[in-house]
């Protein structure tokens, strides 16, 4: 078993790459250093895939919809808790891999480097991010078991599942290094989520529901500061670099900048309106029907003295 030593290049104790790279080369038959994206070749690595899936996405989950209409609804709970518990296990294995990675680079290269430089941009970070991109397709199975289960189908769960697979896509191909930022965050965030339904299908009553997406929210201020501050920088000082004031230039297209920006910009907006109407409208209802059922009339009655009416319960 090999020593704990914890240092900048091994902050966990133990070299998780290594373990990493063994695995990698066990599944696929290659060492590790020779992955990389190629358009055409690495499996999903085209647009037509990525629509092509999206469409079948949209089909099997609407389609489904209509034929479970007429048929009972499906249990699944012991291959929904499986399901959790994998996603789970392998979103924080992900999560503790990009770590591993950028600890080394923030230390030795600070902040602005690590999100801006084309040096930041690694092997190993590339191939950790194509890992996370097919997790997306992966998390498509969350929709289809909503669907067997013939539970309803919220706007925001299928928007947010099909075009976070097709976010993910652009950006492996718009080469921003930033996107550790928002990739560690949801990673993060899914650590928690995933757990949370495990947990809840296998009848466990967990309390800190509501703060799941307290958490998502605060994950799309955090990637929006990021991701603004580089989009600005890039564009003010490749094309106004006199007029604006600006960090310097940043990797990555403009066209994954703008598209990213704007996606993001729009889960922000869903998940507050989520907020808003799930847990502010929820509490909002229960305060009221809890005041109209304590609520005690109380009446004079003829020769003056005063009674109190049988509570009444707001319905």
């Amino acid at each position: 078993m090999a020593a704990v030593n914890f240092s900048i290049d091994q902050p966990f104790g133990i070299k998780l790459d290594d373990y990493f790279s063994q695995a990698y080369e066990l599944v696929t038959g290659n060492p590790i250093d020779s992955f990389k994206v190629i358009e055409g070749i690495t499996p999903l690595s085209t647009q037509r895939e990525t629509v092509m899936w999206t469409i079948t996405y949209f089909v099997v989950i609407f389609g489904g919809r209509q034929i479970m209409k007429s048929q009972e609804a499906f249990k699944l709970k012991h291959l929904f808790i499986f399901h959790n518990f994998l996603l789970t296990i392998t979103s924080g294995s992900l999560l503790l891999l990009i770590i591993e990675n950028m600890i080394p680079m923030l230390a030795r290269h600070g902040l602005f480097y690590s999100i801006c430089a084309t040096g930041a941009w690694t092997q190993r970070l590339e191939l950790l991010f194509y890992l996370n991109y097919l997790v997306k397709y992966w998390e498509l199975a969350d929709t289809v078991f909503l669907v067997l289960k013939k539970k309803p189908l919220e706007f925001l769960h299928y928007f947010h599942h099909s075009m976070t697979m097709v976010l993910c896509f652009v950006q492996l191909g718009g080469y921003a290094p930033v996107i550790w930022i928002p990739i560690s965050l949801n990673l993060t965030v899914h650590v928690f989520m995933y757990y949370y339904y495990m947990r809840s299908a296998a009848g466990v009553r967990i309390w800190w529901k509501q703060y799941l997406t307290t958490m998502q929210i605060i994950q799309f201020v955090l990637d929006l500061g990021f991701i603004y501050f580089c989009t600005y920088t890039y564009f003010a000082f490749t094309y106004f670099p006199t007029l604006l004031p600006n960090a310097g230039g940043c990797a990555g297209t403009e066209g994954a900048a703008i598209f990213g920006s704007a996606l993001l910009t729009s889960y922000l907006l869903l998940f507050i309106n989520f907020y808003r109407l799930t847990y502010k409208t929820k509490a909002s209802k229960v305060v009221k029907e809890t005041t109209s059922s304590d609520t005690i009339k109380t009446v004079k009655s003829a020769n003056g003295t005063t009674k109190k009416a049988i509570k009444t319960k707001h319905i």
